[in-house]
């Protein structure tokens, strides 16, 4: 049985450099690099841009609900808005599901 699998030895590793260390380490940081830039840093610019659009809510501004519900803002409150949808028809939402700001005269054409 001995004659049919050889006996396996251990070569000696040859000299490491130090460019075949930091390689694995410089792809790492080049790949966070890449996923900063294109995941984390436009999320986070988006996110701004909404906290300031739903900060300067006022009232009349013409609004969508991540719900789909198009209203105009007839109270704005530091954590609910008031959207009026149609006549004497009113519902509080909370600020952050404000998703969009419409132009004025959008809610008399839908």
């Amino acid at each position: 049985m001995n004659a049919l699998i050889p006996s396996a030895w251990a070569q000696a590793s040859g000299p490491s450099s130090t460019s075949g260390q930091i390689a694995p380490l410089l792809m790492m940081v080049v790949f966070i690099a890449i996923f900063y830039f294109l995941l984390i840093r436009p999320q986070q610019k988006k996110a701004k841009d909404h906290q300031a659009m739903v900060a300067k809510l006022s009232v009349g501004d013409e609004v969508v609900t991540s719900g789909g519900i198009l209203g105009r803002v007839t109270d704005v409150g530091d954590t609910f808005v008031t959207l009026e949808i149609a006549d004497s028809v009113r519902i509080k939402v909370q600020k952050a599901q404000v998703t969009s700001l419409m132009p004025k005269g959008t809610l008399k054409s839908a």
